[in-house]
């Protein structure tokens, strides 16, 4: 489901985007080598670029290699014979502007790509070697292994229970200072009391705030972080109970950097003293960071909290890579079944249902047999980004394969000049995002986006299918959105529940020369989570709500066939259409347009009432063989009738997923 994010507002703010989001690309390299160990979760922050030195000595721009299967960390990379194996490796390697790194064709790697930041012609580039298909990034956890599953009720099966052996103290927490902050009419009232035992931090709340960062809580600094697990262990009661579902591992200050957290809490807390622990997973290394929870719309009204937090030590899981965030997708045998996402065990009743117990790490699904029996291939889409760029510019990706992530493909803001070249992205999206204070759960997730600041953009010859929300788009909610000279052309699009997205707010924002050109856009709401959503919407073109000064939105030349629910939706806002025109049409299902709230049923009756597609076409596209991917318009297709220069609509294209 889409929803658009509230802004941040405040000495101390947690992003609300929960594009569970990106790290920082480090466009400081030596800052981004001492954060960067990283596959996973991000907090979807800025970092400011700073240029190199003017007396910087010129750097040699090198070609790394990598291959899943015969290469070694302890390599140099520097050819194909002495190739890195890992992510982690590329993820944390020195590069500079100019420096190439190549995957190998038939690789595949799983975990968070990062990429470094280029200069204006000298970009970092990531591409591939080799022959066969393109390499694999996955963003998703396998689970085919017999001992993968345990049957816990009668059709009902889970994943191995996720235990710690808690060892070395790394900090003792008895006399750590903590501060809070407050916002949005929230109030909180924050006092200590030294005791010999340690000291007890009271929170007096007055109220509670209407969002999770309303009300913040900050602890100690702690010492150099690794990957890997830290149980915090504390005592705390409460006089109206309630559960910390939001602790985490962050920078101190801006960007304020998430580097890990911990699942939701299995029991309340309550009047009477108790001991707790939770597990922290930090996925990122780092050489600062500070304890730190929301309690926003949790801790109640009137309540009186009190904690005393006694240690932070090593944690060794039982579980080899566990699920440690939202699991919005479960994939089976590569796209011939997906997940029916559902909120309680309870829930569970029909094949292929499964639930994500955030608390426990442990996910639960309905199945009529053994999961690993009945299948060979079963992959966890986890709520990351697969590549997470935020803060990034220079840099240029080339044929590679993103498949498999519950949140973005491509995501994170404050980015420019980045080129995302002939990729294959599929069954993106479908993480949890947030609760809504109704607790209607609200879930997300596009194949390509660009959040908030950006410009200088280029996506081209991309296929892109199975997407819970967006193929591609552009979007923000904050004065520094300012989004310019962003071109996608010459992609295939299809079973996405949006082909294009797109919107901006408030007026103080600007967007500026968009181009969404000849792309083939094919059955959008088509898609594996349809029928699940909440809100079903399928369009090919959803241009929600747009209040900023806009000019140059340009969608011409492309193909649009089949949909669910609409040809194009626009809602508020939008005192400057879009330039829209010389497309082709066609659907024999939905309806053509959703217009400021008036459904516009026929072709002839939206032109009129929109202004737009005047030169356009409906008709039906005459694709060769699109039973076997193949797109490419007939001879005699009116695709080829559109142009007033006689050239074809759309995207000449054959798709046979990889």
């Amino acid at each position: 489901m889409h929803a658009e994010p509230a802004p941040n507002v405040h000495p101390l703010p947690i992003p609300r985007r929960p594009t569970p989001q990106g790290s920082p690309s480090l466009c400081s390299r030596r800052f981004r080598r001492c954060l960067a160990l990283l596959t996973a979760l991000a907090a979807g922050m800025s970092l400011p670029w700073t240029a190199p030195a003017a007396d910087a000595e010129p750097h040699t721009q090198r070609t790394y290699y990598v291959d899943s299967e015969l290469g070694k960390d302890t390599n140099d990379g520097l050819s194909d014979a002495w190739p890195w194996q890992s992510l982690q490796q590329v993820n944390t390697a020195d590069l500079h502007p100019g420096d190439t790194v190549r995957f190998k064709r038939g690789g595949v790697w799983r975990g968070t790509l990062l990429p470094t930041s280029g200069t204006e012609g000298a970009p970092v580039t990531y591409t591939s070697y080799g022959n066969g298909p393109k390499p694999l990034i996955l963003g998703s956890l396998p689970r085919h292994r017999p001992s993968d599953w345990i049957e816990v009720r009668p059709n009902i099966w889970a994943t191995p229970p996720v235990e710690y052996a808690v060892g070395k103290q790394i900090l003792d927490l008895r006399k750590s200072h903590w501060q809070h902050h407050q916002e949005a009419g929230a109030g909180v009232q924050l006092t200590a009391e030294d005791l010999p035992e340690g000291r007890i931090t009271q929170l007096a709340c007055t109220q509670s705030g209407q969002a999770p960062n309303h009300i913040q809580v900050w602890g100690p600094e702690l010492p150099p972080l690794k990957q890997g697990c830290l149980a915090l262990t504390f005592r705390a009661r409460s006089s109206i109970p309630f559960r910390i579902d939001d602790l985490s591992v962050r920078m101190g200050s801006a960007p304020w950097t998430r580097f890990g957290g911990a699942g939701s809490m299995d029991r309340d807390i309550g009047p009477e003293w108790n001991e707790f622990q939770l597990v922290l997973q930090i996925q990122h290394s780092a050489q600062a960071g500070k304890l730190h929870f929301n309690l926003g719309g949790i801790l109640p009204e009137n309540a009186l909290f009190e904690f005393q937090p006694l240690s932070l030590n090593v944690a060794t899981p039982t579980v080899t890579d566990p699920p440690t965030v939202d699991v919005g997708n479960i994939i089976f045998d590569h796209g011939r079944q997906c997940g029916w996402k559902k909120w309680t065990i309870e829930d569970l009743k029909q094949p292929y249902d499964y639930y994500y117990d955030g608390a426990t790490w442990r996910v639960y699904l309905y199945s009529a047999g053994h999961p690993a029996q009945l299948h060979s291939s079963v992959e966890l889409a986890l709520r990351r980004h697969v590549v997470d760029q935020s803060s990034c510019h220079h840099v240029v990706y080339d044929g590679l394969a993103i498949k498999y992530g519950a949140a973005h493909g491509f995501g994170g803001g404050n980015t420019h000049h980045l080129v995302i070249r002939d990729c294959d992205l599929a069954y993106i999206g479908g993480g949890h995002q947030f609760t809504r204070e109704d607790g209607h759960p609200v879930r997300f997730g596009n194949a390509i986006e660009f959040w908030g600041a950006a410009h200088d953009h280029l996506i081209e010859g991309c296929r892109i299918w199975e997407v819970y929300d967006a193929a591609l788009t552009n979007q923000g909610r904050d004065p520094s959105s300012i989004q310019v000279n962003i071109t996608y052309r010459n992609n295939l699009i299809l079973n996405s529940e949006y082909s294009f997205e797109y919107w901006n707010h408030p007026e103080s924002a600007i967007t500026k020369n968009i181009r969404f050109v000849n792309n083939t856009c094919i059955n959008a709401g088509t898609v594996w989570s349809h029928a699940q959503r909440p809100d079903p919407n399928g369009s090919h073109l959803m241009l929600y709500s747009n209040t900023a000064a806009t000019e140059g939105v340009e969608i011409k030349h492309n193909i649009f066939y089949q949909c669910t629910d609409w040809g194009s939706r626009t809602s508020s806002g939008w005192e400057t259409l879009p330039d829209q025109d010389y497309n082709l049409w066609y659907s024999d299902t939905g309806v053509m347009s959703n217009w400021f709230g008036t459904r516009l049923k026929r072709f002839d009756e939206y032109q009129a009432e929109t202004g737009l597609d005047t030169h356009s076409l409906f008709a039906d596209p005459l694709f060769i063989d699109p039973g076997q991917g193949d797109f490419r318009p007939a001879a005699e297709s009116p695709a080829r009738q559109v142009r007033p220069d006689g050239g074809p609509v759309g995207v000449e294209s054959l798709f046979t997923p990889g």
